[in-house]
């Protein structure tokens, strides 16, 4: 238990975090500055994704935006479920839908999982969210985000943007990648963002970073549970 002081020694502690979050805000605004200013790299691949109705191209993908966000959902083609984490994130997208396609932009989820699998998954977590295949093409190699079993065989993968122990690797990992459309067709990469950089997604964690206990977790997320999975009900306190 925290240390319990008078309501004026806890305005002044208080007031001391305050000046932390601030400079953690403007440190963001000047991350999201030097984001938006990244070069950006042209698509020159061609790439066709499995979806429930059709096979569409990365720049069917769009919806007639200009910007698309990728998430890269951990579901391989072998696996009976989609990863807990990644799951965890995805609860908090269906929201954003209507306001992401409201400013140009479109969210699609991709895994290399079929998409009878794929499709199967999100009727069992009741989501909404564009969800496709990349089990026909390069995409998820591409992108750093599946690895086959020749490359775990060898001593490093590339994660992350560096070399990463193979020991420490997976056939799935998370990922996040963003692209733009221009007038005339062409695609470009113009960002990445791996292991905990999409956390920000997941507004749970922001919920609980502000409760007394914080996450109160051992390690990352490991309270983490697919959301029908949980072995009993939310824990709460009756006022009788």
């Amino acid at each position: 238990m925290n240390q319990v002081v008078s309501r004026d020694v806890w305005l002044e502690a208080r007031r001391q975090l305050l000046a932390s979050e601030k400079e953690a805000t403007h440190l963001r605004d000047r991350v999201n500055a030097e984001r938006m200013a990244l070069p950006w790299v042209k698509v020159e691949k061609d790439y066709v994704f499995d979806t429930p109705t059709a096979r569409k191209s990365l720049a069917d993908l769009f919806d007639g935006r200009s910007q698309l966000i990728v998430y890269h959902f951990m579901l391989g083609p072998d696996w009976e479920a989609g990863c807990p984490g990644c799951s965890f994130l995805a609860d908090h997208l269906d929201g954003t839908l209507v306001h992401l396609n409201h400013h140009d932009v479109t969210l699609v989820v991709v895994s290399r999982a079929p998409i009878d699998k794929v499709e199967a998954y999100k009727k069992r977590m009741g989501w909404n969210f564009p969800w496709v295949s990349s089990f026909a093409n390069d995409f998820n190699f591409d992108y750093h985000v599946s690895f086959s079993k020749e490359q775990l065989a060898g001593e490093t993968v590339f994660y992350n943007f560096t070399p990463m122990d193979s020991a420490e690797g997976n056939d799935e990992l998370p990922g996040l990648s963003a692209f733009y459309k221009d007038e005339v067709g062409n695609i470009f990469h113009t960002y990445s963002s791996y292991a905990r950089g999409p956390e920000e997604l997941i507004g749970t964690l922001m919920i609980l970073d502000r409760a007394p206990k914080g996450r109160n977790e051992s390690s990352t997320m490991n309270f983490v549970r697919r959301h029908d999975e949980y072995e009993d009900t939310a824990k709460a306190h009756s006022c009788h």
